[in-house]
């Protein structure tokens, strides 16, 4: 299967260190209360992981818009690297094993975001040397063969790329980001946006013309890694695999720039709070039901998913 290099493809990956309002700084500017009411359960009421509450900026725009312009946007790449010949077919056994992988993760994505129990989840491998990964609004999954073949992942460190992209779609970061664009822009006739008339309707549109390159910010990728890291567990993989995981992506980056790195924070820091974060989790791992079928990276000799 040809090599190929889609759009732009880190939407979930995305990373924004730079300036401007933080989540906290747009909680005091919409109301705390309204937020605290939209979370989870406090702290210490669940077992597993801890986060905050999600944005009420995802509010500002429609969930059903996001996930429609993402479906479109997912199938458009789909058709482009199906006419080049790098869309893995379903039998592949790197598709079967990504699929395999994502269905014992999904039943627990639905206490993240009760809407997910009604997407149509996806999966695709996509024929690219990128070493990347990506879960659009809606639950709409793609892997590159590089980060399958390079890094040479284990089902355990795969899982921890599924949980950490599919989060991304679970806690709508998109939404929130877009969301946070509309109020920044001062795109305060809300009713109209989400109905898509007027400018705010223009601003949604242009907006969902680049969901696959939204960048996350930093409280968002640290979400990520925490509830990713909750999901594999829950589904019966080790979650200390991400440590394993971030140091192969850490020595990748080393000889070459690795294109998801590009946009997620990495290092140290990463690592230390995977692993501060891995007695929350352990305990679920140990009770899981482990997977009945483990697979393996793809074979030293192949270089594109034929």
């Amino acid at each position: 299967m040809a090599d190929t290099t889609p759009p732009p493809a880190h939407f979930s990956c995305g990373c924004a260190f730079g300036g401007g309002l933080g989540r906290r700084s747009f909680v005091a500017l919409l109301g705390g209360a309204a937020l605290a009411a939209g979370g989870l359960r406090e702290a210490g009421a669940r077992e597993g992981v801890e986060v905050a509450p999600p944005s009420q900026l995802s509010k500002l725009v429609s969930a059903q818009q996001v996930e429609q312009a993402a479906a479109k946007q997912y199938n458009d790449m789909l058709g482009q690297a199906a006419q080049k010949r790098a869309l893995a077919p379903p039998g592949h056994p790197q598709v079967e094993r990504l699929r395999f992988i994502s269905e014992r993760l999904i039943p627990y994505t639905y206490e993240w975001n009760p809407s997910a129990k009604d997407w149509r989840w996806e999966v695709n491998l996509i024929g690219s040397k990128q070493i990347n990964a990506f879960c659009m609004p809606g639950g709409k999954i793609a892997f590159f063969y590089g980060i399958l073949n390079e890094l040479k992942l284990n089902d355990d460190e795969v899982a921890m790329i599924m949980g950490h992209e599919m989060t991304h779609a679970l806690r709508e970061h998109a939404r929130e980001q877009m969301g946070k664009t509309m109020a920044t822009r001062g795109a305060i006739e809300i009713g109209s946006a989400l109905l898509g008339l007027g400018s705010g309707g223009r601003l949604l549109a242009d907006m969902g013309g680049q969901l696959l390159t939204l960048r996350f910010g930093r409280e968002d990728e640290s979400e990520a890694d925490l509830i990713g890291l909750e999901l594999a567990a829950r589904g019966g993989y080790d979650p200390r695999a991400g440590v394993s995981l971030w140091k192969k992506m850490a020595s990748a980056n080393s000889r070459a720039p690795v294109e998801l790195l590009s946009t997620h924070p990495s290092g140290p820091t990463r690592i230390s709070d995977i692993e501060l974060n891995l007695p929350k989790v352990m305990p679920l791992y140990e009770r899981a039901d482990k997977p009945g079928r483990r697979f393996g990276p793809p074979p030293a000799a192949a270089s594109t998913p034929n």
